[in-house]
């Protein structure tokens, strides 16, 4: 039996969603909670593996259950015919993670045919907020906000997120890892002030490399504090070189908000061709 979990947690005290031996991250503490009502040795398969300090709001996530964890979810059935032992899982595992916890799971399904969390994903979306020196810096957000004290200008920044949409090699803004692909296609990126002033960048891509996003906002700060031009984006991007005038930004500015799945009769096709792709590379 396969289950989709749908995930969300503050990153701020996470060591990443990796499982580190003896460091606290995601995947261990919702495995752990797994284990409580399960038992076995349950392991979790994520959309995007997040660094340490982002956060998700829309994190994804599956686990295959053995014939006794199954048995075991299938026993509060039996106490409780009106129940979806599936659906339930969600919220045992909200009181297995305890009250204010910063780690939630908002919903747990049974995942259609061919679902796998990782490989079937079209796209993912990530947030980035930012504080300026025009919004002003508010202690309430600083676990989710980075804050740089120069007035930024969110039109050029703007017009230089636009510029880098498409199918490209993004290798100058990424940590480099070896044997790993760079190429990615970057389908929307865009920023905008929200009611309080604080620029929020939207990404969406089909996959992420390694520091990439956090890369582009520091790139599009470079741009908004007047240090790069709106062309030079763009131009470092082609050039395929990291240069010392793009900084990565904060990990506490980035949340995962969304990933994107074809129709249920895709899911299959789409991650055989995710496979078929991430082999090749």
């Amino acid at each position: 039996m396969r289950i989709r979990l749908d995930i969300a947690y503050d990153g701020t005290n996470f060591r990443g969603w990796a499982r580190q031996p003896g460091l606290r991250t995601v995947q261990g503490s919702l495995e752990e909670a797994l284990a409580r009502i399960l038992a076995g040795d349950p392991r979790l398969v994520v959309a995007g593996r997040t660094d340490a300090g982002v956060h998700a709001s829309g994190q994804v996530a599956h686990v295959d259950l053995d014939e006794g964890q199954v048995q075991r979810l299938l026993q509060r059935h039996t106490r409780d015919t009106a129940s979806d032992p599936v659906t339930t899982l969600a919220a045992r595992l909200r009181g297995v993670l305890g009250a204010y916890a910063d780690v939630t799971v908002s919903a747990s399904s049974l995942a259609p045919e061919g679902f796998d969390a990782r490989f079937s994903a079209v796209w993912r979306r990530y947030e980035y907020r930012l504080a300026d020196a025009s919004s002003g810096y508010d202690p309430m957000e600083r676990h989710r906000t980075t804050y740089v004290r120069a007035v930024l200008d969110e039109s050029a920044m703007d017009a230089a997120a636009r510029s880098l949409i498409g199918l490209h090699d993004f290798a100058a803004y990424c940590k480099p890892r070896a044997e790993a692909t760079t190429i990615r296609t970057l389908l929307n990126f865009g920023w905008q002030r929200d009611a309080e002033g604080v620029l929020v960048a939207g990404v969406r891509a089909d996959a992420f490399c390694h520091s990439m996003v956090r890369a582009l906002v520091g790139a599009c700060v470079a741009v908004g504090e007047g240090r790069l031009d709106i062309e030079d984006i763009a131009e470092i991007r082609d050039a395929g070189e990291r240069t010392p005038e793009v900084k990565v930004l904060a990990a506490r500015g980035l949340t995962l908000a969304e990933v994107g799945y074809p129709t249920d009769d895709l899911l299959s096709m789409r991650a055989e061709q995710t496979r078929a792709r991430r082999d090749r590379e």
